[in-house]
C-alpha cells in the first residue's frame, strides 16, 4: 500500500498540515517545545552530580558498588521529584575487578614492555596469574575465526601463551578453547586499529587472558619464536545491582516506548561521557516531559540500565523477564550511550543494514528499526546538520531488544575508533585521534566533553522521543517508508558511515563478529 507524501512526513515528525492543537499537546508532532526545555545546562547539572557520586566513591560508578548505587539513588529521586511512580528491578550479576596493575611484556627476542591500557588491556572476566612462556600463534582452519573451534588448537603445545587475532565468535570462545588446550594465558590482539577493551561475558576462565593492537598481535605473529610474559590480578563474584524504571502516567501502556541509557562507569573511572551522557540526557528529557505536562499517545518508559559494563546485563535481564504478552507490548527501544565525546561526530545506527549488511559486525535491524534510523536521520537534516550510520552491532543496551524481534535505534559520538580526516573536515575535532580519548579511562570526567555534541545529540534524541510517544504508526510496517529521504537508501545522508561507531564498543562483545 503506497502511503502519500504527508503521511510518511508526518510518520517521521517533520510538519505537514497541522490539526488543532490540543490543551495538552501542542503542535503533536513539532518537538519544538521540549527541546527548547531540554538544555545543554540541564544535561550538564545532572553529569555534574554524576561527577559528584563518583569522587565521593574511589572515582567510579561501577554496578555493584556504592558509587552505582548512589548514582541509582540520584536518578530515582529526580524522577519521583518530578512526579513518577519509579521501579528499581534489581538482579544479580558477575562483578569483576582488577587488583594490581596488569602486565604484558615481550621477554625476547627485543625486550619491550607494553603500556596499559594505551597498548593492552586485561579482558573482563579474566582470570588470575603470572606466566611467561612462548608465544604460539594461532591460526584459523575451519569456517570461524581463529581459536572460534578446538580444531584451531590441534597440536598446542601447553605451558604456551596463545595468540590469537580478534574475529568471528566471542572472545570467551577463543578463551575457553585456549584453555582447554592448555595454554597458560591467551593474548588476542584486535583485527582493526585502536585499543581493544574487551569482554569475556562471564566467570569462567582461570587463566590470563588479554587483548592488545593490531599492531602488536600481527608483529609478534610474524617475528618468528617470541617469549613473552603475561600478568594479571583479578577478582570476579556474584553481586546484586538494579535498573531504574519510570513510565509516563498516560499512553498506550499496549504501545510502550522504552527510551533507555545504562547508568554504570566501568571500573576505572566515573563514566561523565560513558555513560553519564545518555543517562544525564534522557533524566532531562524525562524530567521536561513531566513538567511540560505531554500527554503522549503511546507510553514511555524511561530506563537506566545497570551492570550494561559487564555485557549488557541489566538490559538483558529487563527482556528476559517480560512475558511473551508484555514483550508484545513494547512497540521499540531507543538507545543513548555515549553523546558527548569530545572529538565527536554524529552517528545513528544502521537500523536498516543499509550501509552495513547484518554479519560478522552488524546484527539484523528488525522490521521498523529503518523507520526509527529515519526519523534521526531527517532530523539532523532539517537542522542542517550531517550524520553517518554506526553499525548495528548489538553491543550497547539495545541488543537484547533486537534480539527479541524489536525494532530499535539510537545515537553515538563514538567510543575508542579513530576520527578519519573527512570527518574532521565535516564535525571539526581532530582526524587521527579517537573520538573520546579517555574511553573506559579515569580521564573519562566531566571535562571529557563536547557541549556541541551534547546538545546537538541532546537534542535528536527528545525530538524522537515526542515523534514516537505521538505516532500512532505501525512501526513495525515501514516498507513503504522506503527508499527514504531524497531517494537515497534509509541511513545513507550522503556519508560513508564508519565501521568505528558502536562496533567498536567492544566491552559489550557478546555476539559473533
Amino acid at each position: 500500500m503506497r502511503r502519500s507524501l504527508c503521511a510518511l512526513l508526518t510518520v517521521v515528525g517533520m510538519l505537514c498540515v497541522a490539526a488543532p492543537a490540543s490543551a495538552a499537546g501542542k503542535d503533536a508532532f513539532n518537538s519544538n517545545g521540549l527541546r527548547k526545555a531540554v538544555t545543554l545546562e540541564g544535561v550538564r547539572e545532572h553529569q555534574a552530580a554524576l561527577q559528584t557520586i563518583a569522587d565521593l566513591n574511589g572515582g567510579r560508578r561501577v554496578s555493584g558498588t556504592a558509587g552505582f548505587d548512589a548514582s541509582a539513588d540520584y536518578v530515582a529521586g529526580r524522577l519521583e521529584a518530578a512526579g513518577y511512580e519509579v521501579t528499581r528491578q534489581e538482579f544479580t550479576f558477575d562483578y569483576f575487578e582488577e587488583l594490581t596493575t596488569p602486565t604484558f611484556q615481550q621477554i625476547s627476542p627485543t625486550p619491550t614492555t607494553y603500556e596499559n591500557p594505551e597498548q593492552f588491556a586485561t579482558m573482563t572476566y579474566s582470570g588470575s596469574g603470572d606466566v611467561t612462556a612462548a608465544a604460539e600463534h594461532i591460526t584459523q582452519t575451519g569456517e570461524l575465526g581463529p581459536g572460534c573451534t578446538a580444531g584451531d588448537f590441534a597440536g598446542f603445545a601447553a605451558g604456551n601463551i596463545a595468540l590469537i587475532q580478534r574475529g568471528g565468535c566471542p572472545f570467551k570462545d577463543k578463551a575457553i578453547n585456549a584453555q582447554a588446550a592448555g595454554a597458560s594465558a591467551v593474548v588476542i590482539y584486535n583485527n582493526t586499529d585502536g585499543p581493544l577493551n574487551g569482554t569475556l561475558g562471564s566467570i569462567g576462565q582461570s587463566i590470563p587472558v588479554i587483548g592488545t593492537l593490531q599492531s602488536i598481535g600481527q608483529a609478534l605473529a610474524a617475528g618468528g619464536p617470541a617469549t613473552l610474559r603475561v600478568a594479571t590480578s583479578t577478582m570476579s563474584e556474584p553481586r546484586q545491582t538494579e535498573n531504574v524504571l519510570a513510565d509516563t502516567a498516560g499512553g498506550d501502556p499496549e504501545r510502550k516506548v522504552v527510551v533507555g541509557a545504562h547508568l554504570d562507569s566501568v571500573v576505572q573511572g566515573p563514566g561523565i561521557n560513558d555513560n553519564g551522557s545518555g543517562t544525564a540526557g534522557i533524566l532531562e528529557i524525562a524530567e521536561q516531559f513531566a513538567a511540560r505536562d505531554i500527554e503522549p499517545r503511546n507510553q514511555v518508559r524511561f530506563a537506566w540500565w545497570g551492570a550494561e559494563e559487564f555485557n549488557l546485563v541489566g538490559s538483558t535481564y529487563y527482556v528476559s523477564q517480560l512475558s511473551d504478552e508484555e514483550l508484545g507490548d513494547h512497540l521499540l527501544n531507543l538507545n543513548f550511550d555515549m553523546i558527548g565525546s569530545p572529538n565527536y561526530v554524529r552517528f545513528v545506527y544502521d537500523g536498516d543494514n543499509s550501509a552495513f549488511p547484518a554479519g560478522p559486525t552488524a546484527a539484523e535491524g528488525p522490521d521498523g528499526s529503518g523507520l526509527i534510523e529515519d526519523v534521526f536521520v531527517s532530523y539532523f537534516a532539517n537542522q542542517g546538520l550531517a550524520s553517518e550510520p554506526t553499525p548495528f552491532s548489538g553491543r550497547s543496551d539495545y541488543g537484547p531488544f533486537i534480539a527479541a524481534g524489536l525494532p530499535a535505534g539510537g545515537l553515538f559520538t563514538g567510543a575508542e575508533g579513530i576520527k578519519t580526516a573527512a570527518q574532521a573536515a565535516e564535525y571539526g575535532g581532530t582526524a587521527g585521534q579517537a573520538y573520546d580519548p579517555c574511553y573506559h579511562q579515569a580521564c573519562d570526567t566531566f571535562a571529557n566533553n563536547s557541549d556541541a555534541g551534547l546538545s546537538e545529540m541532546s537534542d535528536a534524541a527528545a525530538h524522537t522521543v515526542y515523534t514516537f510517544a505521538k505516532t500512532k504508526a505501525d512501526i513495525t510496517n515501514d516498507a513503504a517508508l522506503k527508499p527514504g529521504r531524497n531517494g537515497k537508501p534509509s541511513g545513507s545522508n550522503g556519508g560513508t558511515g564508519t565501521t568505528s561507531g558502536g562496533g567498536l564498543h567492544d566491552h559489550e562483545e557478546a555476539i559473533a563478529e
